[in-house]
């Protein structure tokens, strides 16, 4: 059986923890904060903690839309997510936990993804987390910058002075 991949990656945003997590919890801004969701239907939710949801990415360059069925489940008095894809499509599995630490001047957002690829899958485990790995870097960045630039907004907004 090929091995399990496992990538861990971390990011410091310059926002506070509660925007931070506010943003990132918000299923149906991900097509707005992720550049490679074209789109998002929530099919189930219970209460603001489980999110049964459909994700569906941009064409790829053969033009085709990949999409697929994951559940969601916040704790957000531990600022931890765990999700997993309920439909791996080409992952015999597919588990990621998202965790937030509060720092000085922001927030460490982490992504620790484990999964592995089945054998008809068009790449190997290795394969996808090298894909997976790069991927998770550009997008962490490209959210950092937006959630970064939404703070920043918010305070310059209740901190301006009324004419």
């Amino acid at each position: 059986m090929e091995t399990e991949g496992h990538t861990d990656n971390s990011i410091f945003i310059a926002a506070p923890l509660d925007h931070v997590w506010q943003m990132t919890n918000d299923l149906p801004s991900w097509p707005n904060l992720f550049t490679e969701y074209a789109s998002i239907d929530i099919l189930e939710q219970r209460d603001d903690s489980y999110f049964l949801f459909r994700l569906a990415m941009h064409p790829d360059a053969d033009g085709t839309v990949w999409s697929w069925v994951s559940e969601r489940t916040l704790d957000p008095v531990a600022h931890r997510v765990r999700a997993r894809r309920v439909e791996p499509g080409p992952f015999e599995f597919m588990d990621i936990e998202w965790t937030y630490q509060p720092v000085t001047g922001g927030t460490i957002m982490r992504w620790v993804q484990d999964f592995r690829m089945r054998p008809t899958a068009p790449v190997d485990t290795a394969a996808m987390t090298r894909r997976i790995d790069a991927n998770s870097k550009i997008q962490m960045a490209i959210i950092a910058q937006k959630v970064h630039s939404a703070a920043d907004g918010a305070l310059v907004s209740t901190t301006k002075e009324s004419p």
